[in-house]
């Protein structure tokens, strides 16, 4: 017998970290939420890794919270390391890292949600969708209670028919020996949606006490740290290391003599793996070249012994995961406290969502993370965010929020997934995207919190301080052009940054331009009225120093918008358009591409396609408008 659980504007399945962005933007943007998980105590869970940051996802972290997200600034509260990795190279592959404290991560993200008002938290497990007139209008639980809603949104990360393996051992289960989601995965194939079977892993986790850190390299983190968040201007955080050690030759032999219990190697994994974060033993049989690969131990947080072998994932039997570990230097005592393992898992193929995350196949379902075929807490947060933003816009009558590919890495996940699909766990990278230098983590605010203030999820004094230093840091710029200055003024100072003495006179933002020199000089030499905090003097320093590069990437920017513009209607009917191949004709009907620009990067579909295509459409509005 059903029992009514009441009616919400949006119903959020999963609280991971896909779950927790969504469930709280669509709520601050005042929509009923309903968030159901298996488990309350797994809100937030780091099942993996537990950092934040790096490549790419450090950006999406940014770009999350320029959009008025939440992983920046719970990141910022728990961190218990912070790096600014590749600071040697340009601006465009900056990126930051937070070491977490898994713990503290959970425990202050449920808090957040807890206090969050519209926002609803319930324990239970969803196995069903409701369906009517062709929508999606609720969810059923296990124990029957029925929650009526306007929209869902799927968040299941690798619950969906889990299945742990660790050598010859399986059993369905979800990540940490949490319960799997199977009916779930059952009913989306009954409504006639395609999943796939995708594979991950975790490393074993070792206690402190046991490892002899006298034979590792020290790791620390950054004596003046820079934050995720924007809101975020200190911190009294204590940082503690991690240590650097690697594989050896045992290591990589104990790993051959085993490969006969190794689950990939034997078939008892089906599922497809994460190409960039593959097993040891994978890496071993890849690379057997290379003598060693490196290995960071990892603090799982302050109050804990645990320690995250990172490098180390691997799904072979428990006691060939305790050699391997005690091969290593520094482990050769070490006491293992929880095995690694590999989990299977259902994941929805990504090419059946629009742009905004709605299914095609039912309006009103939205997916956000692993179900949607990606790897990662940040790829996962990043759509969650957008998930929510647009189940709530769904909710309130208005259109979707789209982030093209020049506005940021979240766009360029999205469309990705949406628009090529994936064949394994899809990973960002910041050579996925094209205009790297215009998505830098510096001036995520710039191209983003104006779009979170419209849709309401930047407050006004945040929106006005956003605002206040935009307008310094432009102010500045045009001073630094027409502040004039003579070779008396400067050559000494120039001298002392290793710079060519100037002849005639110059301006300020002139000699910026050199390589050697940086923002340090002219406060120096002239100091701002503005007041300029390091966030705003590095924003000056990069648009001045970048501009010719980032003005090319604006132009093309330009050039391809023009294809984004010119949209598809919904009714096309590709097989009536004469000289279109066959493939594009399949490929543009599955994809239902939105614009012109999306369908140019449809794979299969070929620049001549493109061009029949165009010359169709404007035949198509051509009859349209006369009709009109």
């Amino acid at each position: 017998m059903n029992y009514d659980g009441g009616s919400y504007d949006v119903v959020v399945i999963g609280a991971g970290h896909a779950g927790c962005e969504a469930a709280l933007a669509a709520a601050r943007m005042g929509c009923r939420t309903l968030m159901i998980t298996i488990n309350l105590d797994m809100v937030a869970f780091m099942p993996c890794n537990p950092s934040i940051g790096g490549p790419a996802k450090g950006h999406v972290v940014r770009e999350i919270d320029a959009l008025g997200g939440e992983m920046g600034r719970n990141i910022d509260k728990t961190f218990i390391q912070l790096r600014m990795l590749n600071t040697g190279k340009g601006p465009a592959v900056h990126a930051l890292r937070a070491q977490a404290d898994k713990f503290l991560y959970q425990h202050a993200m449920k808090e957040t949600m807890e206090k969050t008002p519209n926002l609803t938290l319930r324990q239970g497990m969803v196995e069903e969708l409701i369906v009517e007139d062709g929508k999606c209008t609720g969810v059923i639980t296990k124990t029957g209670t029925v929650y009526h809603s306007k929209t869902v949104i799927l968040t299941t990360g690798t619950y969906l028919r889990g299945k742990v393996i660790m050598g010859e051992l399986t059993y369905e289960s979800g990540p940490n020996n949490q319960q799997p989601s199977v009916r779930l995965s059952e009913n989306l194939r009954e409504l006639g949606f395609d999943l796939v079977r995708f594979k991950t892993g975790t490393p074993p986790r070792v206690h402190k006490d046991s490892i002899d850190f006298s034979k590792t390299e020290i790791q620390p983190g950054d004596e003046k740290p820079k934050f995720f968040s924007f809101e975020t201007k200190s911190s009294n955080n204590e940082q503690l290391p991690c240590w650097l050690t690697y594989t050896s030759e045992v290591t990589h032999q104990i790993i051959n003599d085993n490969l006969h219990r190794a689950p990939m190697f034997t078939g008892i994994i089906e599922g497809t793996g994460p190409r960039y974060c593959p097993s040891i033993e994978d890496k071993v049989v890849r690379f057997s070249d290379k003598s060693h690969h490196q290995i960071f131990l990892e603090p799982e947080g302050k109050n804990t012994a645990e320690y995250y072998v990172q490098g180390l994932s691997t799904s072979l039997p428990e006691d060939v995961q305790l050699a391997i570990l005690r091969s290593i230097p520094g482990m050769e005592k070490v006491e293992m406290m929880r095995n690694g393992y590999a989990i299977e898992y259902d994941a929805m193929v990504p090419t059946q969502l629009w742009p905004s995350l709605e299914t095609k196949r039912l309006p009103g379902l939205f997916t956000a993370g692993q179900i949607n075929g990606t790897s990662g807490y940040e790829e996962a947060a990043g759509q969650g965010v957008m998930a929510g933003i647009n189940a709530a816009r769904k909710v309130q009558g208005k259109e979707p929020v789209v982030l093209d590919r020049s506005q940021g890495y979240i766009g360029v996940l999205i469309d990705d997934l949406v628009t090529k699909g994936t064949n394994e766990p899809y990973r960002l990278l910041t050579s996925r995207a094209e205009y790297r230098l215009l998505l830098r983590h510096d001036n995520a605010d710039l191209r983003l919190t104006p779009i979170g203030h419209e849709i309401g999820l930047i407050p006004e004094a945040r929106y006005e301080a956003f605002l206040d230093k935009k307008a310094r840091v432009e102010r500045e710029v045009v001073r630094l052009q027409e502040t004039k200055v003579k070779p008396v003024d400067v050559n000494t100072l120039l001298a002392e940054y290793d710079s060519a003495p100037i002849v005639d006179g110059s301006n300020l933002l002139t000699l910026m331009r050199r390589p050697e020199i940086a923002y340090s000089f002219v406060d120096q030499l002239s100091p701002s009225p503005e007041g300029l905090d390091e966030e705003m003097k590095e924003q000056v320093e990069i648009q001045i120093k970048y501009v010719g590069y980032i003005e090319k990437q604006l132009m093309h920017v330009e050039k391809l918008q023009k294809m984004e513009k010119k949209k598809i209607p919904d009714d096309i009917n590709y097989n009536e358009i004469h000289g279109l191949a066959i493939e594009a004709r399949q490929k543009l009907t599955q994809i239902a591409p939105i614009s012109i620009g999306q369908a140019s990067r449809i794979s299969g579909v070929t620049p001549a396609d493109i061009s029949i295509l165009l010359v169709y459409l404007e035949h198509y509005n051509r009859v349209t408008a006369a009709k009109g």
